[in-house]
């Protein structure tokens, strides 16, 4: 015969008692009718704290055109690491920054603020560190597209890209 032996333990006793006092208030409060009241409460919080950390992820309004161009940084394209160049594709442009010989970031050179201002481009300091809307002269920065300058509250949109040593394929 195979017997289990019950050893009770003052850790175990104590979790059953506190499961057994939690059972307890679920049972009084769907008794009194206070359970739907919580439920709805609890809910409620829940959307109003979804609803505040959506504001982050909010994008601007510019125009989303299908992207798919390859470029070869290392020979025809030739950028050199610290270095840059526009090209003819986006919505108002594609910039492309080299930071490291294997790092790059693509960003679109629309104005994130306000994408409908005529002629508003994004054009590289001679720093080389920021780059600057040329209507409303808000800065952003070269490394990750933040602004650092102006009341935008929108980075500089990035396109997707691929890089395998040679060939620098954007795309979104």
């Amino acid at each position: 015969m195979n017997y289990t032996r019950m050893i009770f333990h003052p850790v175990t006793q104590g979790v059953n008692l506190f499961r057994n006092k939690i059972i307890q208030s679920i049972t009084f409060a769907q008794n009194k009718g206070l359970m739907p009241i919580k439920r709805t409460l609890f809910v409620l919080c829940i959307l109003f704290f979804f609803t505040l950390s959506c504001e982050k992820f909010k994008q601007p309004n510019i125009p989303y055109i299908p992207i798919d161009l390859v470029i070869y940084p290392n020979s025809m394209d030739y950028i050199s690491p610290g270095g840059y160049k526009y090209f003819n594709a986006g919505y108002r442009g594609i910039l492309v920054y080299r930071i490291l010989p294997d790092q790059f970031m693509v960003f679109e050179r629309c104005c994130p603020y306000d994408p409908e201002k005529a002629g508003a481009q994004i054009k590289v300091d001679h720093s080389v560190l920021t780059a600057t809307d040329s209507v409303c002269n808000y800065k952003f920065n070269m490394l990750d597209g933040t602004p650092i300058s102006g009341p935008s509250n929108f980075a500089l949109v990035q396109y997707r890209f691929s890089y395998d040593g040679d060939a620098l394929h954007i795309y979104n």
